[in-house]
């Protein structure tokens, strides 16, 4: 079974910074680590993998440094890593993404299932899988959070939804996009590390994909980013210090004051 994992290198959640003019994420010079949530897709790839046999390959657009997050797949059990870059793929959008991303997994070919994480915790869209399965004409599950069984060329999976869960069949190949519950990711290996150090990562460009470049970046990206605004505090708070025993007591009668006062207290 050849299995393709769509993953993706992301800012640490606390370092995200937007271009307010672009309105676009500023990536340079920021912490980057291989989006949390791929990590459970890459596992549920090794483990079908050690299972049916095969090989799991991890696809990756982004910048040069994006290097990093295959190199971490790598180590931990996947087989290939492909890495799609280039400055004409810079500030693309979700169905940019998508088309470039459904370009190299049909260029990888003889695939049998693509396994992406449920979202990235940058955009925060859950966009891309689907998107990548409608350029690919794939079946799709969502949100997939147990595979029941594979056999005869169909997949049945369990998915997550608001009241509980659904059964799907899906013929071969598709697209499945996983949650949490599928999997405990493996930490990567000794071994795998070394391997992942050696390894060769072919780097697929614009031209290798052959993508019309009107496709891709901010002129192939439907989306606009209208307005960039910071969430704003809207209640204060009273901070009553209490270094000592007189203080406490006076901090104690005032907070009993203000819940009476709201009617917290009779």
């Amino acid at each position: 079974m050849n299995i393709v994992v769509p993953i993706k290198q992301v800012p640490e959640t606390s370092n995200v910074k937007m271009d307010e003019k672009t309105g676009t994420m500023i990536r340079e010079g920021v912490e980057s680590i291989i989006n949390p949530l791929d990590l459970y897709a890459i596992e549920v790839g090794i483990r079908l993998k050690e299972q049916f046999g095969g090989k799991v390959s991890a696809v990756s657009m982004g910048p040069p440094s994006a290097e990093k997050a295959l190199r971490e797949a790598v180590a931990m059990g996947c087989d290939e890593a492909i890495l799609v870059s280039g400055k004409e793929f810079s500030g693309s959008d979700t169905w940019a993404t998508s088309c470039a991303l459904s370009r190299a997994i049909a260029k990888i070919g003889d695939f049998d299932l693509v396994i992406a994480g449920e979202r990235a915790t940058d955009g925060d869209t859950s966009q891309v899988g689907p998107g990548i399965a409608s350029f690919l004409n794939l079946p799709l599950s969502t949100y997939t959070s147990r595979i029941v069984e594979i056999d005869g060329g169909k997949i049945v999976v369990e998915r997550l939804v608001e009241n509980g869960y659904e059964v799907l069949r899906l013929p071969l190949p598709a697209l499945l996009t996983v949650v949490k519950e599928i999997s405990d990711p493996r930490l990567p290996t000794l071994s795998g590390k070394k391997t992942a150090r050696s390894k060769e990562l072919p780097v697929w460009s614009v031209e290798t994909l052959g993508i019309d470049s009107a496709m891709i970046g901010l002129k192939g990206s439907p989306t606009r980013v209208v307005k960039i605004e910071s969430p704003k505090v809207m209640r204060g708070g009273t901070v009553l210090p209490a270094p000592d025993e007189d203080s406490l007591e006076k901090a104690v009668d005032q907070l009993i004051q203000f819940m009476k006062k709201k009617e917290i207290l009779a």
